[in-house]
């Protein structure tokens, strides 16, 4: 049933749009975009951002599993969201690797995160066991541990009367496109497994399409008019990436789509890439939404203390250039959305809210607003929406 709303779709020629749940306002404006004009968006969210109960939720409004799940559901009037796993699997959560855990014990552990996916009523689980802090895993490692976690997941959708849709493949951030051999590889030892196991076949794999998100702009060969030593030009690698999608009857996403511009998001559902992942740019978005109706109605003390908070949280490191010259600044405006649900920014939101009230302002439905724009900018490049 998820496959079938998802093709009646992509029969339109269009790209299906991943949007990172980073904040209550940012799933609000997804839910409100999908409803309104009558398409599926997906809500793919890490175990970073939220988790079960059992890892102390995530940082995206503490929500837990259950509780963003029920949330979701809950405002979804015409049933137009999917919930999703993105980068589900062994020490994916801070709690994991914090706690320094055996292979064998961080599979248990993802397998719990699963669990409680499938019982929140989440839709498509992505298995990525890419991630491992003893040693690098070689490519049959990871199939190893994808059979593991598929079957395991295969058998409790089973046993719930649930319907999953699985996603397979890793994010590997390199910037530059996946080769063919690879992924012929990967999904024919895919195929062998699944048949093997009787066990249904994968929804979508991710393709490396030339993306790779630094600071607040995409450096990826994609994106770029200069061409790339040793690869293809993704105009004539990525169509051969989807002949081999086709082959086996699976679709492509592309993962780190932010900050693209707007020719080559246009080009996605013109090149027949199936659908795209989008998160860190939104959380900026309403970041500098926050930040601007602040400083424009005199709380300019209050974006200073936001600005600070965010700044000395340090979650903007993971996202720098080697030898950036960016400032405190923008460095804060990086981060942002990882401390929206923080106590001090929560009070620096409610002070900002009343003042704004009082003027007859309304603070939630203004970084609504903006960031419904921004998610509108993709709906429109990939064709999911006309005219809007």
């Amino acid at each position: 049933m998820i496959r079938q709303k998802l093709e009646s779709v992509l029969n339109r020629r269009c790209t299906l749009l991943g949007v990172g749940p980073m904040s209550a306002n940012c799933v609000d404006a997804a839910i409100e975009l999908a409803n309104t004009h009558s398409v599926p968006l997906l809500l793919i969210a890490s175990r970073r951002q939220v988790d079960s109960a059992e890892f102390g939720g995530g940082y995206v409004n503490n929500w837990t599993t259950e509780k963003f799940a029920r949330y979701v559901i809950d405002r979804d009037d015409n049933d137009r969201i999917i919930l999703a796993r993105d980068h589900g699997g062994p020490w994916q959560s801070e709690v994991e690797k914090k706690a320094g855990l055996s292979l064998r014990r961080a599979m248990e552990s993802a397998k719990s995160s699963y669990r409680a996916d499938i019982d929140a009523g989440f839709q498509i689980l992505h298995i990525d066991p890419s991630l491992d802090i003893h040693e690098k895993p070689t490519r049959d490692d990871v199939l190893d541990r994808v059979y593991e976690l598929y079957e395991f997941c295969c058998s409790y959708a089973q046993e719930k009367g649930r319907k999953v849709l699985f996603e397979i493949g890793t994010e590997e951030q390199s910037g530059s496109t996946s080769g063919q051999e690879e992924l012929e590889y990967t999904l024919a030892s895919m195929r062998k497994f699944c048949d093997r196991s009787r066990l249904p076949y994968p929804g979508f794999v991710v393709i490396q399409t030339g993306t790779r998100v630094v600071e607040t702009r995409n450096v990826g060969s994609l994106d770029t008019p200069i061409r790339v030593a040793n690869e293809l030009p993704a105009e004539i690698q990525v169509p051969k990436m989807i002949e081999i999608c086709n082959k086996y009857r699976i679709f492509m996403k592309e993962h780190n789509t932010d900050y693209l511009s707007d020719e080559s998001l246009q080009w996605h559902p013109r090149l027949g890439i199936h659908a795209a992942n989008v998160a860190p740019e939104f959380g900026v978005t309403e970041t500098r939404a926050l930040l601007e109706i602040l400083e424009n109605n005199g709380l300019r003390a209050l974006s200073e203390r936001f600005l600070r908070l965010s700044y000395e949280s340090g979650k903007w490191e993971k996202w720098m250039l080697s030898g950036t010259k960016a400032t405190e600044k923008e460095r804060a405006v990086i981060s942002g959305h990882y401390v929206f649900s923080h106590p001090e920014c929560v009070e620096i939101k409610n002070i900002a809210r009343e003042k704004l009230k009082a003027k007859g302002g309304d603070l939630e439905a203004f970084l609504r607003g903006s960031i419904g724009g921004c998610i509108l900018r993709y709906m429109r490049d990939f064709r999911l929406v006309r005219g809007a």
